[in-house]
């Protein structure tokens, strides 16, 4: 079936626009899940932890791509939804070579701190070569990661969702052919595991960049253009939200790794990693979801078609309150599995990851409203409200609840500190959702 952005969506119609998204993120999440698996069982958990160590800080100068793609998109749709297709070529075009060269200073930026950086967020002699070979080949593939990023939300726009997912199966099986080769095979340790991602990343990023590069049937293609000093205001002003967002999640990240160093050490940081490699897979079926939706939502805005907006944010609150609940079950009951997968052989860790999973599971059924109401705003262009939710969350309330609950319940403060922190911020959306309805009739 051709599903356009202009076509009236029934519950049907939506979920097989939007499927392509969900699958091309859980699918992101699995082969980073699969790169954890391999490192924890093949190379250890000291290596496990400091690769987990590193992550939030590659991601944290990986923000710019998040920030392109969906403040771009949401301006290319719109941009699109008023019939002027040629200037949306335009400004898609200027937006990935400004990608393009932000990643490659990016790049030499992080590979030249990296050793710095390892050692401010508390690598000790046994972590501290790990996180730097890891954080450094990383660093080298930014450019094509942040391509990758940017080409997710466009190749739905361009309505070629179900591409975008193919490209990403591809990324993720060469990512996990690779760790199975060059870890568990060639015994490479994190330098396989770094090269594994990398290589992968570098799929997902230039395989699409050819594609709109060439003459092509989707509504986007890579064009003649000049410096848009008007288009990168709008794009970045408009994805600051998701640029805050990700650094914001990137810090606190690492100050959850230091409250954990303090409270439990080494365990305390490998736990968490488990954790958060579960919560990527949980977390992406709503992030699919809005990356999804957002271009429907920022062209029906453009086309002012109020109707079909009422009609997409309605649909969107039932299935988000449905997912929600889902997870929070599956993820209780699939506690003490994932996490026997993972580190099944230490019995310690064993029972602090999993005692940490319960925890989170209660997040999983208020975070999917939170992340539904920054992606909505941004889609309709609405880059301030967006970043408030989006601030609120993940700086805020987050960094406030993880320093003060273990005051009081140690490691089981830190493990709760994101629900409080998900239910504080759904107090903030739904102010917002209630307060600007009049402004954007989605209700």
């Amino acid at each position: 079936m051709n599903i356009q952005l202009s076509d009236h969506f029934t519950y049907t119609k939506l979920i097989q626009f939007v499927l392509p998204s969900i699958g091309m993120m859980i699918f992101t999440s699995i082969y980073g899940v699969v790169d954890g698996l391999f490192i924890s069982n093949f190379v250890g958990k000291t290596a496990f932890a400091a690769v987990n160590l590193i992550i939030p800080f590659t991601m944290v100068l990986g923000a710019i791509g998040f920030m392109l793609g969906t403040g771009g998109n949401a301006l290319v749709a719109k941009t699109l939804g008023e019939g002027k297709r040629e200037l949306a070529n335009q400004i898609f075009s200027f937006l990935v070579i400004v990608s393009i060269v932000s990643g490659t200073f990016v790049a030499i930026v992080g590979i030249t701190f990296m050793e710095p950086v390892a050692l401010l967020l508390g690598a000790d002699e046994a972590m501290l070569r790990d996180c730097v070979i890891y954080g450094r080949i990383l660093m080298a593939a930014t450019p094509a990661f942040m391509l990758q990023i940017m080409f997710q939300s466009f190749l739905i726009t361009a309505e070629k969702p179900g591409m975008g997912f193919w490209v990403t199966v591809v990324a993720g099986i060469t990512n996990m052919v690779l760790d199975a080769l060059l870890v568990a095979g060639l015994k490479w340790g994190v330098t396989g595991a770094a090269l594994a991602t990398g290589l992968s990343q570098c799929v997902g990023g230039i395989v699409p960049l050819i594609y709109f590069t060439r003459k092509n049937d989707s509504l986007l293609q890579i064009t003649k253009t000049k410096f848009m000093w008007d288009a990168l205001w709008k794009t970045c002003s408009n994805g600051i939200s998701e640029f805050l967002s990700n650094i914001s999640m990137s810090l606190v990240s690492m100050l959850y790794n230091l409250q954990l160093l303090k409270f439990a050490g080494e365990n305390g940081v490998a736990a968490y990693g488990v954790i958060m490699y579960v919560q990527f897979i949980f977390i992406a079926i709503f992030i699919g979801y809005n990356i999804g939706t957002a271009p429907i939502i920022g062209y029906n805005y453009g086309a002012q078609n109020h109707k079909e907006m009422q009609n997409i944010f309605k649909k969107s609150m039932i299935l988000t309150v449905s997912a929600g609940l889902a997870l929070m079950v599956s993820a209780f009951v699939l506690a003490a599995p994932l996490a026997k997968v993972f580190v099944g052989y230490d019995a310690e860790l064993f029972e602090m990851t999993k005692r940490g999973f319960e925890f989170y599971a209660v997040s999983f059924f208020l975070c999917g409203f939170n992340i539904f109401g920054s992606s909505f705003f941004t889609a309709l262009s609405n880059g301030p409200v967006s970043a408030v939710i989006s601030f609120l969350r993940t700086i805020v309330f987050q960094v406030a609840a993880v320093l003060v609950l273990p005051v009081f319940f140690g490691i089981d403060g830190v493990w709760a500190s994101i629900s409080v922190a998900e239910l504080l911020a759904l107090a903030v959306t739904g102010f917002f959702l209630v307060k600007l309805r009049s402004r954007y009739h989605y209700v």
